[in-house]
């Protein structure tokens, strides 16, 4: 991108920290981006939402902000309806798409409508009759809070007599918890880039995690988890999971940037839709800016790309 055409850009709010659990992860991606954004030219500001106020953003006068907030407050729609009300254009999906992909059960059943593959699933309550639901899906299972990432509050549950523990875990985070089937098999996780038609999906990486377990210390604070990019694939399943992974991110009327986390089942290479991130981690250890890096777009470039996407969801039908 010439000169000219990063100034263009104007004033540049990079919004990270937070006030989700993943605030410590938001901080790294915000600086990072910061940086890089500084590096090409850009007119870029940080400005963290836990410490400021909404005033404090209106008055920075803006012209786009790049969101690097992970979790509530800052992936969950909530920001984007204020940054609309405030005229401001932001990175990423639209209010409705953002609150949707944040919660992954109603994901699930928007991709079970549009008949994209994913794990069986069972909604708990306090009222649940837990001794039940690995009768339903089977042992092991995973119990995760549906509206936490970076794997906070996960369980992957074992016996029965785990599940009372697994659900209390969960339930710190919210008050509805998912059981999922554990699909045994191959991490992989899908970058996309675009809107609508122009949507398209950089290289799939592979997760190869120590003992399968890709936890927060996993993700972010050891070297010891490999990374194959492009994931060692032959070229009919490479097509299938990334055109299966375009669908299901424009399913949920997803735009900007994204990434959708798949799992391959060892028995037959069958591919299920996991979950979506609208506003993935853009750290030292993070996924996308490594499946860009693997079709020559550098970090800074990448966010520059995704910077230039910055819009408005919500057409105004006022006329000033």
């Amino acid at each position: 991108m010439s000169e000219l055409n990063v100034k263009s850009l104007g004033k540049v709010g990079v919004l990270f920290g937070g006030r989700s659990a993943e605030r410590e992860i938001s901080i790294m991606s915000g600086t990072g981006v910061l940086q890089a954004l500084l590096s090409k030219g850009v007119d870029a500001h940080p400005f963290d939402t836990a410490e400021r106020s909404i005033a404090e953003l209106a008055a920075e006068k803006f012209d786009r902000v790049f969101i690097a907030l992970h979790g509530r407050y800052g992936e969950d729609g909530s920001l984007q309806g204020v940054l609309e009300q405030l005229n401001i254009p932001y990175t990423g999906s639209g209010v409705m798409a953002s609150a949707v992909a944040m919660d992954k059960i109603f994901t699930k059943r928007i991709w079970q409508t549009h008949g994209l593959a994913t794990p069986a699933y069972a909604v708990l309550t306090a009222e649940t009759e837990l001794r039940r639901v690995p009768d339903e899906l089977g042992l092991p299972l995973i119990i995760k809070p549906p509206h936490e990432g970076s794997t906070i509050g996960i369980t992957k549950v074992k016996g029965y007599s785990d599940m009372q523990e697994a659900y209390a875990l969960a339930a710190q985070f919210d008050e509805v918890v998912l059981a999922e089937e554990f699909v045994e098999g191959r991490e992989l996780t899908v970058a996309i880039l675009g809107k609508g038609r122009q949507a398209y999906a950089l290289p799939i990486t592979e997760i190869v995690a120590p003992e399968g377990n890709y936890d927060y210390q996993n993700k972010y604070f050891t070297d010891d988890t490999k990374y194959l990019c492009p994931a060692p694939l032959d070229q009919a399943l490479t097509d299938e999971i990334r055109k299966m992974a375009v669908d299901a991110y424009l399913s949920l009327d997803c735009e900007g940037w994204a990434r959708v986390d798949v799992l391959l089942r060892k028995s037959d290479n069958k591919p299920f839709l996991l979950e979506i991130n609208t506003s993935p981690g853009m750290t030292g250890h993070s996924l996308v800016p490594m499946a860009a890096k693997a079709v020559g777009m550098s970090y800074e470039d990448l966010c520059v790309e995704i910077l230039r996407t910055a819009s408005l969801k919500i057409r105004s039908e006022v006329k000033k």
